[in-house]
């Protein structure tokens, strides 16, 4: 039984045994401290026979067992323990192989620490043979490797990130060190050694190997190695690059060569596109530049580059062969002084205008090397400080139009001469027949006056008049389509006109034929001449009448019509205005288009002969001109023709017309008559009619002969005086006879005078005129009612 005395002895060694213990431990972890800062590796003895385990401190410290314990002696089993379970498998079979003869023991592996920690060492040993070559001892050394193997997983990691392969070859060795992801990159399975042959048989032959055989003599860096492979899993050919550097070996005398491999696959593949991008647009651009410099040398128009102060920088070969110059002698020289001197503005305008705005085209001439004359139609285009001119030469075209014109002129000319036959050859025609009836006649009448035989005289005297009548009525004809015929314009009724004449349309037409009219009370007057307008009506009646030989319709229509701006006749162009418009519409056999072109043509009829002059229209349109307005013609065939007279609206007040009273032929009452003609025969006529009526009748045949009867003071109550003389005309013979009697009334003949065109210009106070031919009675009419009317 324990006393109190040895209850207190036993309490104070436990004590001092846990102070004890306390203080190995702190030993222990101070050791082991310094041990890890010292980084010494700690060894072992493997007693095999004994099956007994010593280790050193930092073997202790390494696997976290008792230094004490392990310098003493453990169970071998302790060589064990810390392992990491997923290694011990493997030491274990290791250091099997080492018991049982294996000379060299070199391993990795895992430790737990106490605190859930793992670290990683190096185990390096071998063993103790007897004389029987038997193991008896294994030992060995332990090193602590973790912060080397966490650098290897960092650069295990960023290699397979990057997928970069290392390896490292020493000079002499038949194998090479070598990374997992350098076997990856080159379809090997993963190890750590490769046969250098085994590596540079997946190397295209073509390309340089990735392990030379031959090493420089010293150390030094190389450039990226490009080359091919054939990985040897897929058989599928990668672009590799190698980069290293050659180092020497602290092992050998040799160098060693440390170097990374990486896949540029990738790269290459975008660098081919790349290149055959570039070698297609290079293709391009090559091509490209030989159109542009086939169409600069084969272009037949002229090209040229010019500087903005107007100099020539560049010429194309077509300078040479259009114009003949060289191109050395265009270099350097003002585009302006080649054109012609006419035209040196034109080109001044195409190197000097305004880019904003470049001129669309300039014809320029350019004279050539030899003098000749070029017309170019140019086009410019600015880029820069440069003007790019296009010159198309258009001579010949210039040429062309030339002849054309000309020829033009030729054909219109010809048409003219045609026309001017037709006309000379309608009018030679009729006056022969009409002078083979006048002349005939009075031949007739000279031999049976002759042979006193009077009787049927007055047949052959009407037979001359008649035919001297028609000759007369021809003559208006022609001066009415020439518009030379002495219009008498006056604001007319037109309505009352045509209603004065319906009696005379009706005959004219005949019963197969019904006129219908449309004569609005509201419709402006006209200027026209009455009378002229008259005859116009009756000549389109009576085409109308042939034009409807089977009956039909004929209808006047007569409206106010304007004509504002841009509005133009179909016929000839029309001034702007009012307009009374008579439209004469049948309902006959109508023309075709070549009729139709052709139907104001003189003595141009589709009538039989003998039955149309082919003046009727003609006559119609000259009179409608004359009068200020104009005349508009359609027609379709089977549907009839329509004819549509336009005359001028007279804007003046109406005025009150007494119709004209008819009277016999008026007698003189001695009045004194001086008349002036310079066609004696006319003169004689006149004067023996004035004798008859009873007037003293004074004569002369020019103005010469004239002037001194008008100076003088006899007696003079009319001047008679044909407009065309000689020397002066009548109107100035007037003129300076109403000097001396200004109430000198005077008469004025004429068969045709472009001065008497319009009567209303030509006419003063006190005149009047009367046109040739003329019956007696008329001129005696008119002579009367100039002496009678204040």
């Amino acid at each position: 039984m324990l006393t109190n005395e040895d209850m207190d002895e036993s309490g104070s060694s436990q004590v001092e045994l846990a102070e004890l213990q306390r203080q190995i431990k702190d030993a222990r972890h101070r050791l082991e401290l310094t041990l890890e800062a010292a980084g010494a590796a700690g060894g072992w003895v493997w007693d095999i026979a004994a099956r007994r385990l010593t280790a050193d401190p930092r073997f202790a410290a390494l696997t976290g067992q008792d230094p004490l314990e392990l310098a003493q002696g453990v169970p071998t089993s302790k060589f064990f323990t810390s392992i990491h379970p997923e290694d011990v498998r493997r030491i274990r079979l290791a250091v099997a192989g080492m018991l049982a003869g294996a000379e060299v023991f070199s391993k990795d592996f895992r430790l737990q620490r106490e605190d859930g920690g793992i670290r990683w060492v190096h185990a390096h040993g071998g063993t103790v043979l007897n004389e029987q070559d038997q193991p008896i001892r294994f030992h060995g050394t332990l090193i602590d490797v973790t912060d080397r193997k966490r650098t290897e997983d960092q650069l295990r990691v960023a290699q397979t990130a990057g997928e970069i392969g290392t390896f490292e070859h020493t000079e002499g060795y038949g194998t090479v060190a070598v990374s997992r992801q350098f076997c990856r990159l080159l379809g090997l399975h993963p190890t750590n050694v490769l046969p250098v042959r085994t590596i540079n048989l997946l190397v295209h032959p073509e390309d340089r190997p990735i392990i030379d055989p031959k090493l420089p003599s010293k150390p030094r860096s190389e450039r990226n190695i490009e080359f091919r492979i054939t990985r040897a899993d897929t058989g599928e050919t990668r672009w590799l690059a190698r980069r290293g550097e050659y180092q020497e070996d602290m092992e050998t005398s040799g160098l060693r060569y440390i170097g990374v491999l990486y896949d540029i696959t990738d790269s290459k593949r975008i660098e081919e596109r790349l290149r055959l991008s570039n070698e297609a647009l290079s293709e391009n651009v090559r091509e490209r530049t030989r159109e542009r410099n086939q169409v600069w040398q084969n272009s037949r128009d002229l090209l040229t580059v010019v500087g903005v102060d107007g100099v020539i920088r560049d010429v194309n070969p077509a300078w040479h062969t259009v114009l003949g110059y060289e191109e050395a002698s265009l270099i350097g020289r003002a585009f302006v002084d080649l054109a012609n001197g006419q035209e040196r503005d034109q080109a001044q305008r195409l190197v000097a205008f305004n880019r904003s705005s470049p001129p669309a085209s300039e014809e320029v001439a350019l004279v050539g090397a030899g003098g000749s004359l070029h017309v170019f139609s140019w086009d410019a285009a600015a880029e820069g400080e440069l003007i790019y001119l296009y010159g198309h030469d258009i001579t010949a075209e210039r040429k062309q139009a030339e002849i054309l014109q000309e020829t033009e002129a030729l054909l219109r000319q010809s048409q003219k001469m045609e026309a001017v036959g037709q006309l000379t050859g309608g009018i030679a025609h009729d006056f022969n027949n009409m002078l083979t009836g006048i002349i005939g006649s009075l031949d007739i009448m000279k031999r049976r006056i002759a042979n006193k035989r009077y009787d049927e005289l007055d047949k052959f005297m009407s037979a001359a008049i008649t035919s001297a009548q028609r000759a007369a009525s021809l003559t208006h004809r022609l001066l009415a389509f020439s518009r030379r015929q002495s219009l008498d314009r006056k604001p007319t009724d037109v309505v009352p006109l045509i209603n004065s004449i319906r009696d005379l349309l009706t005959r004219t037409l005949g019963e197969r034929i019904t006129l219908q009219t449309v004569l609005p009370e509201s419709c402006w007057r006209a200027v026209t001449d009455a009378n002229q307008l008259e005859s116009a009506l009756l000549n389109l009646a009576i085409n109308a009448r042939d034009a409807m030989p089977d009956g039909g319709q004929l209808r006047i229509e007569v409206a106010n019509v304007t004509f504002a701006e841009g509005i133009t006749s179909s016929v000839d162009e029309v001034p702007v205005g009012d307009y009374l418009r008579i439209a004469v519409i049948d309902t006959g056999e109508g023309m075709p288009t070549e009729v139709l072109d052709k139907a104001f043509d003189p003595f141009f009829t589709t009538k039989p002969i003998g039955q149309g002059t082919g003046l009727g229209l003609s006559m119609i349109y000259g009179f409608v001109r004359q009068s200020g307005g104009h005349v508009e013609i359609a027609s379709t065939v089977g549907k009839g023709t329509t004819v549509s007279v336009y005359l001028p609206r007279d804007h003046g007040a109406p005025s009150i017309t007494s119709s004209p009273t008819i009277e016999r032929t008026p007698l003189g009452e001695g009045e004194t008559v001086l008349v002036v003609e310079d066609d004696p025969a006319v003169r004689l006529l006149v004067v023996d009619v004035l004798q008859e009526l009873g007037y003293l009748a004074l004569e002369a045949a020019d103005s010469d002969g004239a002037l001194p009867i008008l100076q003088s003071s006899a007696r003079l109550d009319l001047l008679i005086s044909d407009v065309g003389l000689p020397g002066l005309n009548g109107r100035q013979l007037a003129d300076l006879a109403r000097q001396s009697r200004p109430e000198l009334r005077v008469l004025f003949i004429t068969g045709y005078a472009a001065m008497a065109a319009s009567r209303s210009d030509f006419l003063g106070a006190g005149m009047d005129m009367i046109t040739k031919p003329f019956a007696m009675d008329d001129l005696a009419t008119k002579i009367r009612q100039m002496l009678v009317d204040p």
